[in-house]
């Protein structure tokens, strides 16, 4: 009989897959290591099982210990399998950017879930890097795991992912594309390449927001790089000891939108369902097709599952609110879309000023149009409201009429984009839209800066 004696048994040995869609561009053999076939879902199964039996090995990690650590989910589902089959409790530290899918499978596993603030600095005591090394510090027979400096991360990937390219390219690998957030699989993976042939060519995929890219580069830790992201997985803004920059030939950037459409792409022209991370990978390939040729065999990295995300880069609704969905607007009707099914906010000409500040606050809108029981009569802003605030601090007993500006232009439903475009000037930052059924919708300048 052929099985595991438990689901550990099951890691490694995923396998390489040809891509012939989303890389059609490309001159060469494009493979795709697809470990997403871990028992995790993801390719962190590998280390972490690696972190825990090192750990084990030197004392660090007692029987009937807590495992601590920051992690972006992958690793965390890595760990929680690890410690059901070996005995041990978890503490997982996430930061609120991942995916609500990543923390639900995090306590499906029995993991405990901390859900830390994205928007701080790494050292500031609220950050996922923080709270894991304190908690780490304060919990009793617990061991921090540390994947970003943890050398057992890099060296799990030098005797596992490193040899299964080699063997299963037959020595015939010319190019490694890999996303890089702590920097142990590109560096683990790159040492054994390189050492079976140094001209195997080692890129990074980085995102915008993260230092990698220009570090490498210029040997500057520029913290002007660094600012927040959407892509989940790689990038980041401290610099892990995993991260070998003396294994990597360059870097390239993808943006978050990038990033979320290949996604997507992969999974609908190559039948892959895989993460966030995948569609960095092959937008960064195509970003550096020029550097191969058709006698070249190219390895790609896919990191982790698509069900990690499926609020978030294949849901149309998210992608659509962040300006990410590919969608062809070209009349009013396409960037009413958003809201044509929310009534819109108006207000009357003898309402008081107090009762326009109410609404936009409530709403989260910044303008509202004026109407009388004639029609629309003129509109009100921000900059309306702060100018009058600045020359009469009673303004808000006022009523609106005696401050309202110009009313908004009332375009057809079937106006083009261009014509729509003309209208939002300086002194006009909205357009209404006639629905022709006795309704209007609003147009401002962030639903022309959504479609474009």
């Amino acid at each position: 009989m052929k099985y595991a004696k438990n689901i550990l048994e099951t890691i490694g040995n995923t396998p390489l897959v040809q891509l012939n869609s989303v890389t059609k561009e490309v001159d060469a053999l494009v493979l795709a290591k697809v470990e997403t076939f871990n028992p995790g879902n993801s390719i962190k199964d590998r280390m972490a099982l690696k972190m825990i039996e090192d750990a084990e090995a030197d004392g660090r990690l007692q029987p009937g210990g807590t495992i601590i650590e920051g992690t972006s989910g992958n690793t965390g589902m890595g760990l929680a399998l690890a410690a059901i089959v070996k005995g041990y409790k978890c503490i997982f530290v996430i930061s609120d950017k991942q995916s609500k899918e990543k923390m639900d499978i995090l306590r499906a596993v029995g993991a405990e879930v901390i859900v830390c603030p994205t928007n701080v600095e790494p050292e500031d005591p609220r950050s996922y890097y923080s709270v894991s090394k304190r908690l780490g510090a304060e919990t009793p027979n617990s061991w921090y795991v540390n994947q970003y400096d943890n050398p057992s991360n890099a060296l799990t990937h030098y005797e596992q992912t490193g040899p299964e390219i080699w063997e299963q390219t037959d020595g015939k690998i010319t190019h490694l594309v890999v996303g890089v957030g702590t920097g142990g699989t590109i560096s683990g993976t790159a040492k054994y390449l390189k050492e079976q042939n140094p001209n195997i060519k080692i890129w990074g995929i980085d995102t915008y927001g993260s230092v990698f890219k220009k570090y490498h580069e210029t040997g500057i830790f520029d913290e002007n790089e660094v600012y927040p992201y959407i892509t989940e997985g790689i990038g980041e803004d401290i610099l892990p000891k995993n991260v070998d920059f003396s294994l990597i030939d360059g870097f390239t950037k993808v943006t978050d939108k990038d990033a979320a459409v290949y996604t997507r792409k992969i999974a609908k022209e190559e039948g892959i369902f895989v993460g966030n991370s995948a569609g960095s990978a092959i937008k960064g390939l195509l970003q550096l097709k020029e550097n191969f040729t058709k006698e070249d065999v190219v390895v790609v990295v896919f990191h982790d599952h698509g069900s990690r995300y499926v609020g978030k880069m294949f849901n149309d609704d998210w992608m659509r609110d962040r300006g990410f969905l590919e969608e062809d607007i070209k009349t009013a009707a396409g960037l009413i879309k958003n809201h044509d099914n929310t009534p819109l906010v108006a207000a009357q000409t003898e309402e008081l000023v107090s009762h326009a500040i109410e609404r936009m606050k409530e709403y989260k809108i910044s303008q509202i149009p004026v109407k009388d029981i004639h029609g629309f009569v003129g509109s009100i802003n921000e900059s309306v409201l702060l100018h009058n605030f600045i020359a009469d601090k009673n303004i808000a007993d006022k009523p609106i009429k005696d401050i309202m500006g110009k009313p908004y232009p009332i375009v057809k439903i079937t106006a083009k984009l261009e014509d729509i475009s003309k209208l939002i000037t300086k002194e006009n930052d909205a357009v209404l839209v006639d629905l022709e059924n006795g309704n209007h919708q609003i147009i401002t300048k962030y639903d022309i800066i959504s479609a474009m």
